[in-house]
């Protein structure tokens, strides 16, 4: 491939937890690759947060689109025995939902393939195994555009139709050893052959401390950062009661949840508000909704303590954030967090959906400021060491020019 630019799509961008993919589209700018933006639709208005945004959309083509034209240019294209044999091996109700998937995802594929064949565009990448990855298959299958993806959670989480999605790809990355593992037995002969694997990142440069941190003072009130979606497997709810048992135990505490639902602020947000009020938590907790990277860094900096409970986390860039900016962090022992913290070392995990060991985790660093001092400097050190979001846009380039 001699154009050094290639389709970069990613669902519903950019949305409140996508700093991870700016942060690596400005990696492959500095190695002199075009990353060209594409994106299924724009995200709700209330997860529209970050200082580059605007840009980001401006630069954005979205490929969501009923034009019946864009549909009957590509449905005589589509490897229609393909497809059928992966909706006869799925369950009567998965085949129906895969192949209303299927055409549903046709115009967007066809936009899409047009567009890079305007460009001069040969490859896709899908950051998505979810309708992105579909969009780029169909658009590989009927166009001849070469494709990849990368997996951000457990495969059940996007949909059916996997094994046509994964089977004409080039590659696809993987974020954690966790999720690799499991490949195999998912998707058995749909595999590909090159499976990166290739963590998410974070940019220390920009996530580092300005001033040394400040460990808590015992009997002072304890600063506690959270950010993360706002839904029910985050674990903020478990957070809250922690809270409650902290304060319950003489623990003077302030905890700030950034992070928005998936509604824009019309859906879990509502259940923590009311679990708030329910808990006497209106003086102790603040919900601040999507905000941006900036204010991220910002409530990190002035924080005592970094804390996502989520039940279950591929990984977790809110951590990196966190450990970058020398923020003593606490995660759960849940999906691939433990490939990032090392409790004890560079970081706590307890047990998800367990607010009594948060609670009690948290009273002891409030209580020993050398080992937050201690947990603070290790963490940094261990995302600047593996971490770090150039490597994302290093795998890409490898992978796509260089195999």
């Amino acid at each position: 491939m001699t154009n050094k630019s290639f389709a970069y799509l990613v669902p519903q961008f950019p949305g409140q937890t996508h700093i991870f993919f700016w942060r690596e589209i400005a990696a492959l700018e500095a190695q002199g690759v075009t990353p060209v933006l594409y994106s299924t639709t724009v995200p709700p208005s209330g997860l529209i947060s970050h200082r580059w945004s605007q840009e980001a959309m401006a630069r954005t083509t979205y490929l969501a689109s009923r034009n019946p034209a864009l549909l009957m240019a590509i449905l005589p294209r589509l490897p229609w025995g393909l497809i059928l044999k992966e909706a006869r091996r799925l369950p009567k109700d998965e085949a129906k939902t895969f192949l209303k998937d299927v055409i549903i995802s046709s115009p967007a594929a066809e936009k899409l393939a047009r567009d890079c064949k305007r460009r001069g565009i040969t490859h896709i990448h899908a950051h998505s195994c979810g309708r992105a990855a579909l969009i780029a298959a169909l658009a590989h299958h009927a166009h001849g555009l070469s494709y990849s993806l990368t997996l951000h959670g457990p495969l059940q989480d996007y949909g059916v139709g996997q094994r046509f999605k994964w089977r004409g790809t080039a590659f696809v990355s993987v974020i954690t050893r966790a999720l690799l593992d499991l490949l195999p037995g998912q998707l058995g002969d749909a595999l590909p052959k090159r499976l990166p694997l290739q963590p998410m990142g974070v940019d220390t440069s920009a996530f580092r401390r300005d001033a040394p941190y400040v460990p808590p003072v015992p009997g002072e009130p304890l600063r506690v950062f959270s950010c993360g979606r706002l839904n029910v497997v985050k674990g903020h709810q478990d957070l809250m009661q922690a809270v409650r048992l902290m304060i319950d135990r003489g623990q003077p505490v302030h905890l700030e949840i950034a992070g928005e639902d998936d509604a824009g602020g019309g859906g879990f947000h509502k259940e923590l508000d009311t679990r708030i009020v329910e808990l006497g938590l209106e003086d102790h907790v603040t919900l601040l909704g999507a905000i941006s990277a900036e204010a991220v860094r910002d409530k990190l900096m002035s924080s005592h303590v970094f804390v996502l409970a989520s039940w279950s986390e591929p990984l977790g860039v809110a951590y990196m954030e966190a450990m970058s900016c020398e923020v003593p962090t606490i995660g759960t022992d849940a999906g691939g967090v433990p490939e990032l913290i090392t409790s004890g070392e560079d970081g706590i995990l307890v047990p998800p959906k367990n607010p009594e060991a948060l609670a009690e985790v948290l009273m002891q660093l409030a209580a020993d400021p050398e080992k937050a001092q201690l947990l603070a400097k290790t963490g940094r050190a261990r995302v600047v060491a593996d971490f770090d979001s150039s490597r994302g846009a290093d795998m890409l380039v490898r992978e796509i020019w260089n195999a």
